[in-house]
């Protein structure tokens, strides 16, 4: 056993416990998936006591969960999943957090980095010029209320109707792209107002659009099942459901601290105010949180449509002449009610992923055909300045996870941290050093995603692999970096 201020026993070379005891109230211990390292870094801020909060939720079973880029968050910690029963157990907010549906979508190309690096200039100014950046950016498309409420229930497919992208990119979407239970009525005007001309906006914060190549294919079946070869230009874009997400997490957030009360909920944390999941309030975030998801789906969708008139302005070619399709697109924050097994029963259960995403394994029956045999794709952001990879879900997911694995590499400094220790010119010199060209709105935002503020992704996957959640399928390095 390591001896810690939580008492963590070690359970394997990839996963610890912390134990019921640890904490009164827990109703299950937690398990937390990293390696001493990481393990290091985590005892410095309050992510574990999260952990621990997180078990005291009315219905949740097996484990609290905490994937290997854990760190400190609002009520649940990032990295943090739960599973509560349907029947009698409850729905919080705070475990999908404030930017509903912020995920990552991978597209590939036909483009080897010989073809792109000519051009890598004019392609990261023609995607600054045609993708809006940064705090409060608006978008190109404004939206009524009616057409507001087609999004909130049709999500990317409301993109696909609207000529920003094509059939086949649903084909790829987690659930593709529109969660069916939507429920506009249950979102509020002024969330509605937050968004309506948001749509289509990278936003700020640690979203991105990246251009990277492909560096090295760990899994060769994998990487052919999914059209990945080494040398290749990939894209990978990262953001959520902007201002409008995070009315309704706001909104809820207020509606669930008065349930409480109602429902007799004793929680050693208001930040994990919840709800049960059947009650009035559950089923209202439930229906209002897969509205903002949709936004988020469709967001991306649009953004994939200029990143790929940006790639045809630039080669004079049309987007499906250069190859550029969707390989998968994930959710990093989500509630989902699915079946699992839970001590050898097959229950429903509302399954709460907060900077973690799923995972699923070959074979799993909501995988498109073409996937089927290798699991589902999961792209997995590391910082600008190293590498990002691609992964699959792997055989143990569903077993030890509900199906889910780790969201990116994860914070390991604060970004007020970030701005105090990094000057940008230095920052923007050494990013230049490695060939990667930044753009952004802000010179604060690139500070405060400096390489230095995040964990070497490549130490979060190492554990994620080793357990077999997921696995390695190819390593991406950043070229371009489009940030707000």
């Amino acid at each position: 056993m390591l001896e810690t201020n939580a008492k963590l026993e070690k359970l394997d070379d990839f996963r610890w416990r912390l134990p019921i005891e640890y904490k009164t109230g827990m109703k299950v211990p937690g398990i937390i998936f990293t390696e001493e390292k990481l393990l290091e870094m985590l005892l410095h801020d309050q992510a574990l006591e999260q952990v621990a909060n997180v078990a005291m939720l009315p219905g949740i079973v097996k484990a609290s969960l905490a994937m290997p880029d854990i760190h400190w968050g609002y009520g649940f910690p990032i990295g943090g999943v739960a599973a509560t029963r349907v029947d009698n157990g409850v729905i919080s907010p705070g475990g999908v957090g404030f930017d509903i549906n912020c995920g990552v979508r991978l597209l590939r190309t036909n483009l080897t980095f010989e073809e792109i690096k000519p051009v890598l200039e004019s392609l990261m100014d023609k995607l600054f010029a045609l993708v809006p950046t940064g705090v409060g950016s608006s978008s190109k498309v404004k939206l009524t209320y009616e057409e507001m409420k087609k999004v909130m229930t049709q999500g990317a497919e409301w993109g696909v109707q609207n000529h920003y992208g094509w059939d086949e990119d649903l084909r790829h979407l987690e659930e593709k792209g529109a969660l069916s239970w939507a429920n506009p009525d249950m979102v509020s005007k002024e969330a509605v107002n937050r968004g309506k001309d948001q749509l289509g906006t990278l936003g700020s914060g640690n979203h991105f659009l990246e251009i990277q190549v492909v560096e090295k294919i760990e899994d060769k079946k994998t990487a052919e099942a999914v059209g990945i070869f080494e040398g290749q230009t990939v894209i990978l874009i990262h953001t959520g459901s902007r201002g409008f997400g995070h009315q309704i997490a706001t909104d809820y957030i207020a509606a669930m601290g008065k349930a409480l009360q109602k429902y007799g909920i004793d929680l050693p944390d208001r930040q994990l105010a919840c709800a049960p999941v059947e009650s009035p309030e559950g089923k209202s975030y439930y229906g209002a949180m897969a509205a903002a998801a949709n936004f988020a789906f469709a967001n991306r969708q649009l953004i994939t449509q200029w990143t790929r008139e940006a790639f045809e302005k630039v080669f004079k070619k049309k987007a499906e002449e250069l190859g550029i399709k969707v390989v998968y697109d994930v959710a990093h924050n989500m509630a989902k009610i699915e079946e699992h097994e839970v001590d050898g029963e097959k229950i429903k259960v509302c399954v709460h992923r907060k900077g973690a995403v799923r995972a699923f394994p070959p074979g799993h029956p909501d995988l498109p055909p073409e996937y089927k045999e290798v699991g589902q794709p999961v792209p997995v952001p590391g910082d600008m300045g190293r590498y990002s990879y691609l992964l699959r879900g792997g055989p143990e997911a569903m077993v030890q996870t509900f199906g889910t694995t780790c969201h990116g590499a994860g914070r390991q400094k604060s970004r007020s941290q970030a701005k105090r220790e990094v000057k940008y010119d230095e920052l923007m010199e050494q990013m230049a050093d490695l060939g990667i060209i930044v753009r952004a709105s802000s010179r604060g935002t690139v500070v405060e995603e400096a390489p230095m503020a995040y964990k070497d992704v490549r130490d979060v996957v190492d554990v994620t692999h080793g357990a077999g959640i997921s696995l390695k399928v190819a390593r991406m390095k950043p070229l371009g970096v489009l940030k707000g």
